[in-house]
């Protein structure tokens, strides 16, 4: 029997597909019938979780979509998100190789919610969205994404709501100690002499139950520690030059390659204690802390080209015409920065969590949620440069040849120096980079031939830390009024403050203005810069150097204010009121099953920061506190209609809202006033002041969503479905200006009020919109429909087709980020007689992500589809007849076997290549062992 589903577009399915539907169903309920005789068989591992997801998605109450753990650690991805991923409609962006961030039917993941046991979850990014590699899978029992809402959800994304579930001991029934530990090694060998290419991962769950399993306790600690390597190619971007035919053709202007190693350590402890000292009341506390750091080792070479110092002769150019792209050129002169760089990024969550249900009667059952959500995030990422001589024109200068050998991979050089010589790379900034009037003033050297010189390397350091207080209190109540068999009601609150710190400090070397040679005891060897033709480079421990006083710091935002809008607290009071409504009839004979409800969420926003300008080269702040409130009636209807006993047919309609990303509504703004001296300038608002940054009066972006889906169970171990969806996007968020009242506010020149006192803000606005549609085709086939002799061969497979049509403000083209018209996921498997094998593909096509830029800003990018192929063998020695290995079991994995770069281009022409990273495959052999 199936339950609830919803979100279509009045248009069903081909005749086709029916009727192939409707054969397959004939022929499973056949086979099904032919199997009564058959001995019954217990399944368990990958086939029982694929069992229960099944069970999960039939009887939900919305359109969704789950991942079942049979029990803690059979979970086998790195991280949550490889799991989520592999999920019909959802799609995965890596960070650093990792699937990291989750996009659910083309929306990305500040469009989704995420919630850990319905609650939502704060996030060490710097807005909503949540990095999925912080939650470890083995720790979690299951996973339910929500495609379509109930009045009841306590968290709001107009793509839907992923919910991470830990395990509930009294359900479990039974004592479980397990035992999980894996050797992990990348197919990379060091590609940094310090770094590393193996590591570890172990996990010890206990569950138990107690007091005549009145009480129950669980239990998982988790320890990893993950190598990463990746060979990168970076550009800086390709202007026009002029070729030999007198043509302007686009060139590489400059490239920032490197190699990285990186160690992902995370230890995580999961708590659940659960109590039921009678029939009526049932009371679950948990917890969650993880705590998470991921260090980056960077080496590699910064090489202008056009936009260097060094010259280009219009012959040395080989031009493709057919792509209008300078393939191939040589530069003269050529000065460049070695780098040697480190990168931690460390994060600590904490989650605590509090549930009581209580049946007040046979007809009411009472609820009572409480939960607190925080997490605090550093980052410390520091750049250490080198060259030949101090400053631009200084030092010896390179020749250096570039080819593009075709596709998308990036240039491979030809350089005529060794930059692996300690005597001739030295530490020290080759190139002028970098200039500030706050470093020059402070070393003394305003005026002198070279500006700022000072600079040998820079550090960034933002902070940011997320909490999140919920309360919730809610009653379900067994009625009958006319169709109406169940209402639920509840009012709920939440309190989040999201505050981030950012601040960068210039690097200076002590002996400067003199370079250094390395000293012997921080040397490292070299690092190898093969795969772009750089040859060995040097490899030192620029970590140490500065923790041993070679370097002084001078911060940025003296003089920058780049910093200040980065800046800020946003904090929010949710108050939440729900009311729904189950009922079941009868239409036209077949059973009508569905709820429908109305959500009323009531947001005070207090956005808190600075407002600056530059005055006498310095940035002056004043502080600023902005508070702005909103409200929306969210209602919801979900219908499914009960074909037969495998067959039903779901309707959903709803009304969703995604707040506004916390970096564009803050309150942090840089300020500017045109109106004073002999000669004010009015904008053509006819405003004197300007200001930029954070619009703190940004409301959430709204859609309206239908969606049709045709669902049919044919097997306990299979199904089939086919969805149709569509959402009408409006007050969604783009560039633009608007009026601001500055009423009060004098002229800093004069400390007069002017007389108008409106000004014009510059930043994100609700405008626009348009519609996104898709369907949906998955199954779940087991090959024991067919023969007997299969038992065990199955197959996940679906396909996700999306388009959209938004516009922006003005009437241009918008693209969603994280948005794939194209998405594909295919599993095959076979398990039994203990042994398992598993074969999984994940495929999307090209779509817009986001990725760090410098600062650590968070920049737009086009990112080139990918397939990502897993594979995982294994054996249970529980039917071995062995006495002492009942519960052991073993298995070997491989990940990204196809080496998949992640690849992102600048504009359309796919030789201009932004990134291309490799990250080479990973495998892990590992065991599990259950007393």
């Amino acid at each position: 029997m199936s339950l609830s589903n919803k979100r279509f577009r009045p248009a069903l399915l081909s005749a086709a597909i029916a009727a192939s539907v409707t054969s397959v169903g004939v022929f499973a309920q056949e086979a099904q019938e032919g199997a009564k005789s058959l001995e019954e068989v217990t399944v368990t591992g990958f086939r029982k979780s694929v069992m229960d997801s099944i069970d999960t998605k039939r009887d939900a109450k919305a359109v969704v979509e789950a991942i079942s753990a049979e029990d803690i650690g059979k979970l086998p991805d790195s991280s949550i998100a490889e799991s989520i991923a592999r999920l019909p409609g959802l799609a995965a962006q890596r960070l650093d190789g990792r699937a990291s961030r989750v996009s659910i039917r083309g929306f990305g993941e500040n469009e989704s919610a995420t919630t850990f046991n319905g609650r939502e979850q704060v996030s060490i990014s710097d807005n909503r969205g949540v990095e999925f590699d912080l939650y470890p899978s083995e720790i979690m029992s299951g996973v339910t994404v929500y495609k379509t809402p109930t009045a009841s959800i306590e968290a709001e994304g107009i793509a839907g709501v992923i919910d991470m579930q830990t395990v509930k001991p009294l359900e479990r029934g039974e004592r479980v100690i397990k035992v999980n530990s894996q050797y992990e090694m990348t197919s990379f060998d060091k590609l940094n002499p310090d770094g590393e290419d193996q590591g570890h991962r172990a996990t010890v769950s206990y569950i138990d139950q107690f007091a005549d399993d009145t009480i129950g306790v669980a239990f998982a600690f988790n320890t990893m520690s993950s190598p990463n390597q990746e060979e990168r190619w970076n550009s800086w971007g390709y202007p026009e030059f002029t070729g030999p035919d007198g043509n302007n053709y686009s060139i590489l202007g400059g490239a920032k390659p490197f190699v990285r190693s990186s160690v992902l350590d995370r230890d995580s402890v999961m708590l659940v204690v659960e109590a039921q000292p009678n029939d009526k009341l049932n009371m679950t506390f948990d917890a969650l802390y993880v705590d998470f750091s991921d260090e980056k080792i960077l080496r590699g070479i910064e090489i202008p080209f056009a936009w260097g110092q060094g010259s280009i002769s219009p012959d040395s150019a080989t031009v493709d015409p057919s792509t209008g792209f300078i393939t191939g050129a040589t530069t003269e002169g050529q000065r460049v920065v070695v780098r040697n760089d480190l990168e931690t990024r460390a994060a600590e969550l904490n989650n605590f969590g509090f549930n009581t249900k209580y049946d007040f009667s046979d007809t009411l059952q009472l609820e009572f949620d409480v939960s607190h959500s925080a997490v605090e995030r550093d980052i410390w990422s520091f750049e250490s440069y080198a060259g030949t001589g101090r400053g631009d024109s200084e030092g010896i200068a390179d020749d250096i040849s570039y080819t593009f050998d075709g596709g998308n991979t990036g240039a491979k050089f030809d350089p005529s120096l060794d930059y692996s010589d300690y005597s001739l790379i030295q530490l020290g900034g080759p190139l002028t980079w970098g200039w500030s009037a706050a470093l020059n003033d402070s070393l003394g050297i305003t005026g002198t031939p070279l500006e700022n010189t000072g600079q040998d390397g820079f550090l960034n350091a933002p902070e940011i830390d997320d909490e999140l207080t919920s309360l919730k209190l809610a009653a379900t109540q067994m009625v009958e009024v006319g169709i109406v068999n169940e209402i639920s009601y509840g009012i709920s609150y939440r309190d989040r403050e999201k505050t981030k710190k950012s601040e960068g400090y210039f690097m200076t070397l002590s002996n400067f203005p003199g370079m250094l040679e390395v000293p012997e005891q921080y040397r490292l060897g070299t690092a190898s810069l093969d795969f772009i033709g750089m040859g060995d480079m040097i490899a030192y421990d620029a970590a140490a150097m500065l923790k041993d006083g070679y370097y002084s710091l001078l911060a940025e935002s003296l003089t920058n204010t780049s910093h200040l809008t980065k800046s800020w607290s946003v904090s929010e009071a949710v108050t939440a009121a729900f009311a729904q409504a189950s009922f079941e009839t009868d239409v036209a004979g077949y059973a009508l099953t569905g709820n429908a409800g109305m959500r009323y969420v009531h947001t005070e926003q207090q956005s808190q920061g600075a407002a600056g300008q530059i005055i006498d080269g310095l940035v002056v702040t004043s502080p600023t506190d902005i508070t702005h409130d909103y409200g929306h009636f969210l209602p919801s209807l979900n219908l499914a209609l009960s074909i037969d006993e495998q067959q039903t047919v779901r309707f959903g309609a709803a009304k969703t809202i995604s707040r506004a990303r916390m970096d564009e509504m803050n309150a942090s703004i840089l300020v500017d006033y045109f109106g004073g001296g002999d000669n004010p300038r009015p904008d053509e608002n006819g405003n004197f002041w300007s200001i930029s940054g954070g619009n703190p009066e940004l409301e959430p972006k709204e859609a309206i969503g239908l969606d049709l889906s045709y669902e049919n169970y044919f097997s306990e171990e299979g199904y089939f479905s086919a969805a149709l969806f569509w959402k009408d996007l409006s007050n969604w968020h783009f560039d633009d200006n608007y009026i601001v009242d500055l009423a009060g506010v004098a002229d800093p020149e004069t400390g007069i009020v002017p007389e108008n006192t409106t000004a014009t803000g510059y930043g994100k606005i609700n405008a626009g919109g348009g519609t996104l549609q898709g369907y949906e085709l998955s199954v779940v086939l087991p090959f024991n429909m067919f023969s007997e002799s299969l038992d065990g061969f199955g197959l996940l497979a679906s396909h996700t087709g999306l388009e959209t049509d938004i516009q922006d403000q003005n009437g241009n083209d918008y693209q969603l980020p994280g948005l794939s018209e194209s998405i594909q996921t295919l599993t095959a498997y076979y398990e039994n007689y203990g042994f398992s094998a598993r074969a999984s593909m994940r495929k999307r096509d090209d779509f817009k992500g986001e990725v760090y830029g410098v600062g650590f800003d968070t920049q737009q990018v086009d990112v080139v589809g990918e397939t990502i192929v897993d594979v995982q063998l294994g054996y249970d020695f529980a039917d071995a007849g062995i006495s002492g290995l009942e519960g052991l079991s073993v298995y070997l994995q491989g990940q990204n076997l196809t080496d998949e770069p992640f690849t992102t281009l600048s504009g359309d022409n796919a030789l201009q290549v932004r990134d291309y990273q490799s990250y080479g495959s990973i495998y892990l052999l590992g065991f599990s062992y259950e007393l």
